[in-house]
This record gives C-alpha cells, sequence and structure tokens, in this order.
C-alpha cells in the first residue's frame, strides 16, 4: 500500500523573477516579492483553500477569476523559457516574446487577465505606435500577444471569450492610422559592396563574398564549417546544420560554384569541425598587420607585456549573424565617412599637434557627436547597407538570368510569392514588351 503524502507545498524562490512561488497540483502560483508579509499571506490563502479542497484546486473559473496579466505574464514566460530553445539555448524568439510584453505589462500588469479585451488590447497598441514602431513590427508583437492569450486559453487560465475578443482587433493597413512605415529592403549595387571590401577584415570581405554569390543568408554564411561541405563534385554542396527552417523539418542545401569556391579554398581548414570565418583569426591578423606597421620599437615593458589568460571579451570561434552585421556596419562608416565628422576624427589625430591640442579637439569632436546625434544617425542610415541585402541581389540576378523558380530553389523558399520578395523585377523585359507590342 502506498504512503499517504501529507506534505504541505513549500514556499519557494523564483530566483529568475525574485518572486515567492508556490506548486499546487502541479500549477506555479507566483505570490509577489518572496519574503514579504504580502507573498506569504498570499501563500497561506492558496494553501489553506488548496487544503480545503481536499489537496485540489477550486474551480477553474476561480482560479481564472484571480488571474493577473502580470501572473500571467510569468506564467507565460516560463512556457516560453522551456520552449523556444535550440541545442539548449533561448532562440531569438524569445527576446521578440520580450519586447512585445512589454508595453502590457506596463499598461495593465495588475488588470484581471479575464478583463483584458479588444479596447485594452487597442490601448496597448496605441503604445506602441507612440513608441515609434513600424507598422509591420506593430502587427507582429501584437500576434505575440494573442499568441499568449491562446496558450492561456489552452490552458484554461482565462476565459475563451478572451481570445475571441482580442482575434477582433484587425491588423494594421498600410497608409492608415500615421503608422511609421519602413522602405522594403532591396538589393545593394556591386559598387557600395567593392566600396566596404577594403575597410573590413578579410574573413568578413570573404563572408561577404561567399554571400553575394550564393545568396545565402547572414547567419549561414557565418556557421559555415569544413564538415558541413561535400566537395565531391564540381559543384560543392553545404548543408548548414541549423537554419531558418529546420524546425520543420525541412532540408536545406547551398551549391557553391567555381567562384564561390575559390574564394572559400584559403579558408579551408584540417579541423573539419572548425568554422571556416572565425574572430580569433581575424583579431590575429590585425594583431600582426599593426605590429608590422608600428615605426617605433617596442619598449622593455612592452616587450615584458603577458597576455591575460583570462581576458574579459575573448575573440570567439565563429561569428554570429549580429556580430556579422556590425562588422558590415563598421566597415560603411569608414567607406562612407560624414565629411564634417572625418575631418574632425583627422584634426583630433594630427600628430602634428601637440598632445594638448589632440585631446581638446577630441573633446570638440565628442561634443560635437552629442549635439548632432540625429543627424549623424540619419546619415549612417542612408548609408549603409546590410548583410541580408547581398541575398536579395543574388536572387535579383537569378531571378533575370534563370527565371523565378530557378531563383526559388537557390534561396530554398518552399513559396515563390516569398521569392518576389526578395528577386526585384526585371523591368527591362517589361520595356521591352512596351517597345514591341505598346
Amino acid at each position: 500500500m502506498p504512503k499517504l503524502i501529507s506534505r504541505t507545498p513549500s514556499y519557494r524562490l523564483h530566483r529568475p523573477s525574485g518572486q515567492a512561488v508556490v506548486t499546487l497540483s502541479g500549477r506555479d502560483f507566483y505570490l509577489g516579492p518572496h519574503g514579504t508579509k504580502t507573498s506569504k499571506a498570499e501563500y497561506d490563502r492558496l494553501v489553506g483553500e488548496w487544503l480545503a479542497h481536499g489537496r485540489r484546486l477550486p474551480s477553474a473559473s476561480a482560479a481564472q477569476a484571480d488571474l493577473t496579466v502580470n501572473e500571467l505574464l510569468l506564467a507565460y514566460w516560463n512556457h516560453a523559457e522551456a520552449h523556444y530553445t535550440r541545442d539548449g539555448k533561448p532562440t531569438r524568439h524569445l527576446a521578440n516574446i520580450r519586447d512585445a510584453i512589454r508595453p502590457l505589462r506596463a499598461l495593465y500588469g495588475h488588470t484581471r487577465a479575464a478583463d483584458f479585451g479588444a479596447a485594452a488590447f487597442k490601448a496597448v497598441r496605441k503604445a506602441m505606435i507612440d513608441a515609434g514602431l513600424c507598422r509591420n513590427t506593430i502587427n507582429g508583437r501584437l500576434g505575440k500577444v494573442r499568441s499568449m492569450f491562446r496558450w492561456a486559453t489552452e490552458e484554461r487560465l482565462v476565459p475563451a471569450d478572451v481570445l475571441h475578443e482580442l482575434a477582433s482587433v484587425k491588423a494594421l493597413k498600410r497608409g492608415r492610422d500615421g503608422v511609421r512605415e519602413t522602405e522594403p529592403v532591396g538589393p545593394v549595387p556591386d559598387n557600395r559592396v567593392a566600396a566596404v571590401l577594403p575597410h573590413v577584415p578579410a574573413s568578413v570581405a570573404a563572408m561577404i563574398e561567399v554571400q553575394r554569390l550564393t545568396g545565402m543568408r547572414p547567419g549561414e554564411v557565418a556557421a559555415m564549417r569544413g564538415g558541413d561541405l561535400d566537395r565531391s563534385a564540381d559543384v560543392w554542396s553545404y548543408l548548414p546544420a541549423r537554419h531558418k527552417s529546420d524546425h520543420l523539418g525541412k532540408s536545406r542545401v547551398i551549391f557553391i560554384g567555381p567562384k564561390a569556391q575559390e574564394v572559400l579554398m584559403p579558408w579551408l581548414r584540417a579541423d573539419s569541425d572548425a568554422y571556416l570565418f572565425s574572430p580569433i583569426v581575424a583579431v590575429e591578423a590585425r594583431n600582426t598587420s599593426r605590429r608590422a606597421a608600428r615605426k617605433t620599437p617596442l619598449t622593455p615593458s612592452q616587450r615584458a607585456r603577458k597576455r591575460k589568460r583570462n581576458p574579459k571579451r575573448p575573440p570567439r570561434q565563429s561569428y554570429d549573424k549580429n556580430a556579422y552585421c556590425q562588422a558590415v556596419a563598421r566597415g560603411c562608416r569608414k567607406a562612407f565617412p560624414h565629411q564634417e565628422e572625418a575631418a574632425r576624427e583627422a584634426k583630433a589625430k594630427d600628430k602634428r599637434l601637440t598632445r594638448e591640442q589632440r585631446r581638446a579637439a577630441y573633446e570638440d569632436l565628442q561634443a560635437w557627436r552629442i549635439e548632432h546625434r540625429a543627424d549623424l544617425a540619419e546619415w549612417h542610415r542612408r548609408n549603409r547597407w546590410h548583410p541580408n541585402q547581398l541575398r536579395h541581389s543574388a536572387a535579383t540576378a537569378i531571378r533575370q538570368r534563370f527565371g523565378l523558380e530557378a531563383a526559388q530553389t537557390v534561396l530554398g523558399h518552399s513559396r515563390a510569392d516569398v521569392t518576389q520578395v526578395y528577386a526585384e523585377r526585371d523591368m527591362a523585359k517589361a520595356y521591352e514588351v512596351a517597345r514591341l507590342v505598346g
């Protein structure tokens, strides 16, 4: 005969949030800040009701009535932390959820979740509009809020009519409600790509060339390893270990032709598991070039200096998408400088000036940057391109030469309408038709 369990559920600390928590019938209840009188009183109330119902929770309707939006957010966050992971690490979707629920928590955190309806949902949307977010971002974040309430409905945490009410709120339409629109992403001209190549590390320049020739995604080129390449044929095959649609069970094969092979050859390494493009190699190459360009000899103290055994920010084994984009952004700032900023920087580094004069020039530069921060940000935004635009460039070139289906296959899209977002139409064909027919 099994033992009867008479143990009372414990009052515990939920470390990520600092909240007190108690688990009753397999469900976590968050009680407020850990150690406070309020949280302990809430613990006593919930456990007392649970014991009074024969170690069972009260009816679902009673539980729904007491649940606040903050409690729902915390429960959903715990679910999302466990659900949206890859190889034991959180995916980017988790950060997107955090951004989506932030205005919801600020405006309606203490509201009962069962009372959150269409009017409150529109108020959250208005807060996003006032924050200057673009239409696509707002619609995406509102969709994540709906997903949270859909999960809560499945878990019987909120009544089903809450989700129906949120579903009745339509997505924002283009050109309405005064919402900011973003320009569609297009291809980047070859001359602007070529202008950046001398201003980025050799590894990043190779990544740019490979991406431009193959049309792969920024994250795919950053994650290339020798073991992921099949070099048995004249056209190589690259099977990324991870890609955008792998969680859907779809395979991804990227074919690499002779031009891209020529770019990759110097980066192939003996270790098949090593990443082809490594920040470690880039840092070593930069330090070597600096030592070679040094005009004054090392001092004895510099010669005796030892490398830190555990530096705070050691270079990583591989680039990720964000590091790759940041390297390209730095290259764009050097290739397309703001004229006045560049002149002030040159003055602050002019060796013909005294140390005091250079320091004063540097302080003037910093003050000028603060004063013109918005104008500088807009200048650099207009005069930069992103690695994903290389994918658009490749798609456009392939579509013009081989057609839409070929571009769809190369880019790895399951639907042609997605490819049309990347590959711009060949207006020369329409021009020729008009010349002959119109």
